[in-house]
């Protein structure tokens, strides 16, 4: 279980973010509108992990403030936003912010990123891979569309084969039998035009279906 400590100025999408991850493994510490107003909350919370949403707020002026609050020298801190460009992203993650991510993204996907952040690694979203990577991005020639979508389960055991889970341990987490759990990974294989598990994973990075 990750402890997060939440900053958002509305009342309600701290609400929407409480009730989002939930039923994930996050524990939510306290909660705050502003950096300004952290007084001690942050220490005495012993939170593991900064999740700051700064949706209908200028996300250059969110990530300026954090880092001359040098919060991120304290603990890891992973921003919500509506807008950000990736050049902005960048920018954050050279100031020691773990991860900029947009305010759309799976609740999965959020929940990984503060289990990454809070691992001690930096979250990169495939959209900031061409400005942070730009040789990758031009050596990489454009994928033609999947001729079948993964489904909503399939991202997320593609999601565990990023993270090195066998087929036991994802049968686990999913509470499925291993029998499924390879059936899925089958699945995405074949989807992905994959031979391998390691091959799939790469696929999924370049069509965007794995958080980094």
């Amino acid at each position: 279980m990750i402890r997060v400590f939440l900053i958002a100025s509305s009342p309600l999408a701290r609400a929407a973010l409480q009730n989002r991850l939930k039923a994930q493994s996050v524990k939510i510490v306290g909660s705050a509108a502003a950096i300004d107003s952290l007084g001690g909350e942050l220490s005495d919370s012993q939170a593991d992990v900064l999740l700051v949403d700064s949706s209908g707020e200028p996300s250059e002026a969110i990530i300026e403030s954090l880092a001359d609050s040098d919060l991120a020298a304290e603990i890891p801190i992973v921003v919500l936003t509506e807008a950000a460009s990736a050049a902005v992203s960048v920018q954050a993650l050279q100031a020691g912010i773990r991860a900029v991510l947009p305010s759309e993204i799976s609740t999965d996907q959020l929940a990984a990123a503060l289990q990454a952040a809070g691992a001690g690694l930096v979250v990169l979203h495939p959209t900031e891979i061409p400005v942070a990577f730009p040789a990758a991005a031009q050596a990489s020639p454009p994928l033609a569309e999947l001729p079948e979508p993964l489904t909503r389960r399939e991202r997320e055991v593609l999601q565990m084969l990023a993270a090195g889970l066998a087929n036991k341990e994802i049968a686990a987490r999913l509470n499925i039998s291993d029998h499924t759990a390879k059936f899925h990974v089958a699945a995405i294989l074949g989807k992905l035009g994959a031979a391998t598990r390691t091959e799939a994973v790469a696929l999924g990075i370049r069509h965007g279906l794995v958080l980094l």
